[in-house]
């Protein structure tokens, strides 16, 4: 297969909310009381809602900027790229880009809208909460047909109410829903509890899958707190593989024999080991333990009912078969700093060598669509949906780098400098 005729989805990717989304979606006597933008003394811009502050971070929207300016320092809108916060502008983006769709994940709630959980009234969260998913199926997603793959942000503070939003946003289409790597972290139940039942039945039920990304646990790996950042950002996967073990060992998978998970943004190359060593414990220790998963090991229960996810992992796609073929997807992570735009085909295709034409549509866009139920087929010919014929009809947009011209002195090093406040 040459690279023009792949066809890309990308099953996470990042929205820097717009400051006008909540505009008109809550009723007047909430309307004052919605999330909102503020412009701070340095410059840089913060949402801020219930009295507390939400910055977008540096290393969350640097596509299109030059290595050189990376931080994690807060940034404006108008040092970002357009297609971070603008639809438009965003499918612009993904055209260039040759990617055909994408699954967005929220920026400022945090992954799973831990900030609507610490606020002090949580009957103005959950209408607040409501308003966002609206927003984001109906206006982010909806805008373009067949573009994006809608993904919903749960009350995580009230699993009945977890279960009512995901009825209530499957009705409108959304087959996904962001939920904690480890809400133990968050100060709440763990996947070890039947906490939770009530929203993995509704689910379950729906076939809404459930996604956990890194760093949904609002946790970081840190080693010490003079360790150069590169330490952390290196070991950032490593949340997924905690999360991972937690999961497959808890009682979920096994109650709700229906119900399936996607590790957001975790990587691949680390499942072939992960499975050795799960099927080593359980053969040698379920005896005592009490761990029983019938007439299948813990692999495999893995490979039934977790989707995988990758940006660039040839370790990984080295070893596909093992990992599972029918799981494994595809990630651009735009506009985060990982992300492979605006060269993510050529970048994939150095990983992809010597993978066959079938395996490829199936890492590449197959699985995702049966997975998170999307379907672009339906809404333009198949011709039309490769990276040739999406680049094709983008070539005016602009994908070099742009200097913002903010490089500033207070650029974070160390991992420890992520928890230190802000001016």
């Amino acid at each position: 297969m040459q690279t023009e005729d792949l066809i890309l989805v990308s099953v996470d990717d990042h929205v820097v909310e717009p400051p006008t989304m909540f505009e008109g979606r809550l009723p007047a006597r909430l309307a004052e009381l919605a999330p909102r933008v503020v412009r701070k003394d340095d410059g840089t811009n913060a949402w801020v809602y219930d009295g507390k502050e939400a910055t977008n971070i540096g290393l969350n929207a640097v596509a299109g900027r030059p290595p050189e300016e990376y931080g994690v320092e807060p940034t404006a809108f108008e040092e970002i790229r357009p297609g971070c916060y603008d639809i438009h502008q965003r499918v612009r983006d993904m055209d260039a880009n040759g990617v055909l769709g994408s699954m967005c994940f929220p920026s400022f709630p945090n992954l799973c809208g831990q900030l609507f959980a610490r606020a002090s009234d949580l009957d103005v969260s959950l209408a607040v909460l409501r308003a966002y998913n609206d927003w984001h199926i109906e206006e982010w997603c909806g805008t373009y047909p067949g573009r994006f793959i809608p993904l919903a942000i749960p009350p995580i503070w009230d699993p009945e109410a977890m279960a009512d939003e995901v009825r209530r946003v499957h009705a409108m289409g959304c087959h996904a829903v962001s939920f904690s790597e480890n809400p133990a972290k968050l100060k709440l139940p763990s996947l070890h509890s039947d906490h939770w039942d009530p929203f993995w039945s509704a689910c379950s039920d729906l076939g809404t899958i459930v996604c956990l990304h890194i760093g949904s646990s609002s946790s970081l790996v840190i080693t010490a707190p003079d360790a150069p950042i590169d330490v952390l950002i290196t070991l950032q996967p490593i949340n997924i593989v905690q999360g991972a073990a937690d999961l497959l060992w808890s009682p979920v998978l096994r109650k709700f024999p229906s119900l399936r998970f996607a590790l957001s943004e975790g990587g691949i190359g680390w499942i072939p080991y992960f499975f050795d060593r799960v099927d080593w414990i359980y053969q040698r220790h379920h005896a005592w333990t009490g761990q029983d998963f019938g007439d299948q090991l813990p692999s495999q229960v893995f490979r039934e009912r977790v989707v995988t996810c990758f940006i660039d992992d040839p370790a990984g796609v080295d070893a596909r078969h093992r990992v599972g073929l029918d799981t494994i997807t595809w990630e651009c992570d735009y506009p985060h700093s990982d992300s492979t735009w605006p060269e993510s085909p050529e970048t994939l295709m150095k990983s992809l060598a010597g993978v066959t034409d079938d395996e490829i549509e199936r890492i590449t866009h197959r699985n995702a669509m049966r997975h998170f139920r999307f379907e672009p087929f339906a809404h333009r010919s198949r011709e039309d949906c490769t990276v040739g014929a999406l680049r094709a009809g983008a070539a005016d947009v602009d994908v070099s780098p742009r200097s913002s011209g903010q490089v500033r002195a207070n650029r974070m090093t160390k991992a420890t400098d992520l928890t230190r406040p802000r001016s």
